[in-house]
């Protein structure tokens, strides 16, 4: 009877902390729903806060092995803390960690979802035991349908360590030195679309554009640039709409969306193979790209890399890269308009390794020598970073932090989250991109480079050790055996695009001023911004495309 009393007692306070805010719900997502199912959600408010009250009672539960983590109240079943958490994820979860801590479930959408969050919070999920939390569990029914069977996360860990292997000798120095002026052409190529001396131009959709088009004339050869044509610009637009939020929920539905990603995948499949048929049939099998590094591929058992998976590869390659790329440099662009004096350093840096000529190309060991330029990038991965959670799927109970978080949950990491933290990064939510370089004295930042520079598991592929960390509050690459391999192309890309930019504009600053900086939109698998992002420019009077590689870029 106490028992109930109580219950009833802080179901009354929860009902008193949710009706004030039930309004502003209402007005934000009337137009999205239907009469019937607002009505039906009005009525469950006075059970949903019963429910809020029975799961904040339990929130320091124990089960038979060991105490829960803290479970962040909800007020309606099953969806749980989703559209709380949906809309505004980083700062929800911030929120969170202030009043639980650095562990706490919520449920979401009938899952139950146990955060850990800050440096250790990312080393139990990115270097978690895998016979305690498994990725190809949490991400498979994502995944395969897009990438296709037997690669990545619909196969053994052992077998994808390996397919990564194969993909990471595509990316030795070499090839990588190779890549920059490729890419300086492309970029060149694709802005005499922005024509004239001064204009305006839409940012996010050409950089979106080009990072496909650089992506593919140096990874995948020349045979994919030359097809990106309108048909496979839809497939790619196809494959893109089924790497959706509702996808993560529900692997196959009736829907168009869903009949069109399956579609795309095979004609995409179909595309890769009859390249390397071709190949082999015309013996031009001397080639500088990963697909010609997996049509040779062989595992240490010696079977050899099948052509489905290697095509199957090659779609997860171009997926997995394009939105991380393109948003990134979308967004140091954006950092960089809203900044006009960082521009303005940046281009003298620029100037001053080119020997005061804007004329001269890049190359490899320039980028090398541009300190600001890759400070931009980082700072603009630690603000912006392109995934903001990290998931396993829990295979048994596993003890993290003081508590034990039960098999069938979903053991998540926000290394974005630790990027913003007040307590390691002064000022943490503005864009300082020197805070960088002169770390003489701060702590946290030298231990955050010490961090990045760890060789006890490290590889160096010309741009800087890659380190295998994962107690940091830096991570926009991840850690530990699932570290995105494709860190320093991507690094290599982003930097050539950028400096390209610098050198092509003298100014590169928002239509409406610095107050249309783009704010983050969380509603697909990847922060991307907001979009339009209209951009006015005047182009400098020594343009490169006035030159010798103009023809270069046609």
């Amino acid at each position: 009877m106490a028992a109930t009393s109580q219950l009833a007692q802080l179901a009354a306070q929860v009902a008193d902390q949710v009706l004030p805010y039930l309004p502003e719900a209402v007005q934000s997502h009337a137009s999205n729903v239907s009469p019937v199912a607002l009505v039906a959600f009005l009525a469950a408010v006075p059970a949903a806060a019963v429910s809020l009250a029975a799961s904040a009672a339990s929130s320091s539960s124990t089960s038979r092995k060991g105490r829960l983590p803290p479970h962040v109240g909800h007020w309606v079943p099953f969806l749980g803390s989703m559209i709380s958490f949906g809309m505004r994820p980083l700062d929800w979860l911030a929120e969170q960690r202030k009043q639980h801590g650095d562990i706490f479930t919520f449920t979401m959408f009938g899952r139950e979802m146990t955060y850990v969050l800050g440096p250790d919070g990312n080393h139990a999920v990115l270097n978690g035991k895998l016979a305690d939390i498994s990725a190809e569990l949490a991400y498979n029914s994502l995944t395969k349908p897009v990438f296709g069977a037997d690669v990545v996360y619909d196969t053994s860990n052992p077998v994808f360590m390996e397919q990564k292997r194969f993909v990471k000798a595509g990316l030795s120095a070499e090839n990588l030195r190779s890549y920059v002026p490729l890419i300086e052409a492309e970029t060149l190529n694709y802005f005499t679309r922005w024509q004239g001396q001064q204009g305006e131009g839409e940012l996010a959709k050409a950089l979106a554009e080009l990072t496909i088009m650089t992506a593919s004339r140096c990874l995948m050869g020349e045979e994919v640039r030359s097809k990106l044509d309108e048909s496979v610009a839809q497939l790619y637009h196809d494959l893109d709409q089924g790497f959706q939020p509702i996808n993560f929920l529900f692997e196959k539905l009736p829907l168009p969306t869903y009949r069109r990603r399956d579609i795309a995948q095979k004609k995409m499949a179909d595309l890769f193979l009859d390249i390397m048929k071709e190949r082999r049939a015309t013996g031009r099998t001397n080639n500088n790209d990963v697909l010609q590094v997996l049509m040779d591929a062989d595992y240490k058992n010696g079977t050899k890399l099948t052509d489905i998976e290697a095509a199957h590869l090659m779609i997860a390659l171009l997926m997995a890269g394009q939105h991380t790329s393109s948003t990134t440099g979308t967004w140091c662009m954006s950092f960089l308009a809203a900044n006009p004096d960082v521009f303005a350093d940046l281009a003298t840096e620029l100037h001053n390794e080119l020997g005061g000529d804007w004329s001269r190309p890049l190359d490899f060991d320039l980028l090398k020598r541009l300190p600001l330029l890759d400070a931009c990038i980082r700072e603009t991965l630690r603000l912006r970073s392109p995934i903001y959670a990290i998931m396993r799927k829990v295979v048994r109970p596993v003890e993290i932090m003081g508590h034990v978080v039960p098999a069938g949950h979903y053991l998540c990491a926000s290394p974005a989250v630790s990027q913003r933290d007040p307590e390691v990064y002064e000022d943490p939510m503005a864009f300082k991109p020197r805070r960088w370089l002169d770390t003489t004295n701060n702590a946290q930042m030298q231990k955050i480079l010490r961090a990045e520079t760890d060789m006890a598991a490290a590889e160096d592929f010309g741009f800087g050790v890659v380190g295998g960390s994962a107690r940091s509050n830096y991570l926009p690459f991840g850690a530990g055996r699932h570290r995105c391999i494709g860190e320093p192309f991507a690094y290599v890309q982003l930097k050539t695009i950028i400096a390209t930019l610098v050198r092509e504009f003298a100014t590169f600053e928002f239509v409406n001023g610095p107050s249309a900086f783009p704010k983050e939109d969380f509603t697909s698998m990847i922060v991307m911004p907001e979009k339009p992002i209209m951009i006015k420019y005047t182009r400098r009077e020594r343009s490169p495309l006035t030159g010798a590689a103009a023809v270069a870029a046609s």
